[in-house]
């Protein structure tokens, strides 16, 4: 048993659907939450950029004496994971791998989509872990710069519902059964997105699966929680704008955040 907490980084508020669904399949476990709101959306950084400011979140959970790290980011999973695993001993959980094999079970037709940042779409991860488990599966990228933005700001929900209809309307021509939403900001969206693509296409969250993997690692390593454990916010940015947002999604009122350079 090891009652040290488990680490959750992303570029700003995405990670918490990661946060939330780890939460209600580790109820025992403490959690350290990190998002880095004030350098926001990663997406459209140089790779270069994107390991340096995941690097500065993972020095920062180590502070913390986490016993594992989950990268809550798929653009920082995409980018930086590789790199940075082999600066840590401690085992790092990413999204992507999760999420490519959530939709590998799922699809019936052989045909996926995904949403992403246009980091994350560079680098066509979901396409190679997708590929490695399926061959067959034929994979549809699209970048979508404007959506994290979107829950940051976290606007009206008619003009999250314009928004999204308008950067996923290339879907509507395009084949496929199973969407991956392949960024965690996309889960605050997840009523807008499934409105628009309709209840014949099945979603796949990859937070489902990393809660899963988590477990079993934890449970590998004997690392598993003997006792109900408590959970810390931390932000780069406003801790204001960042509880706003954070209170309605985790639906905890005495959540708290505070701010960390």
């Amino acid at each position: 048993m090891d009652n040290r907490p488990i680490g959750i980084l992303d570029s700003g508020l995405g990670g918490l659907t990661v946060l939330k669904k780890v939460m209600q399949r580790l109820p025992n476990e403490s959690t350290i939450f990190i998002g880095d709101q004030a350098h926001m959306p990663y997406g459209d950084r140089t790779v270069e950029d994107i390991i340096n400011l995941t690097r500065a979140s993972v020095k920062f959970l180590l502070t913390k004496n986490v016993k594992v790290i989950i990268f809550g980011c798929n653009t920082a999973t995409a980018a930086a994971m590789s790199v940075i695993q082999q600066e840590i001993p401690m085992q790092i959980i990413g999204v992507i791998q999760s999420g490519a094999l959530a939709a590998s079970k799922i699809t019936q037709t052989n045909q996926v989509a995904v949403i992403a940042t246009n980091a994350t779409v560079n680098s066509h991860s979901y396409v190679k872990e997708i590929a490695f488990r399926n061959a067959q599966i034929q994979v549809t990228e699209l970048g979508e710069p404007k959506l994290a933005p979107l829950v940051e700001a976290n606007p009206s929900d008619k003009i999250k519902k314009a928004v999204v209809a308008q950067c996923l309307a290339p879907l509507k021509h395009v084949q496929y059964d199973t969407l991956i939403l392949g960024c965690t900001h996309y889960p605050l969206l997840i009523k807008e997105i499934a409105e628009f693509i309709g209840k014949d296409k099945k979603i796949v969250d990859p937070a489902d699966q990393v809660a899963q993997y988590t477990f079993n690692v934890l449970k590998r390593d004997n690392l598993l929680a003997e006792k109900g454990g408590k959970h810390e916010y931390y932000t780069t940015g406003d801790p204001i704008k960042f509880m706003k947002i954070a209170k309605k999604w985790m639906h905890d009122p005495t959540l708290k955040a505070q701010h960390v350079e």
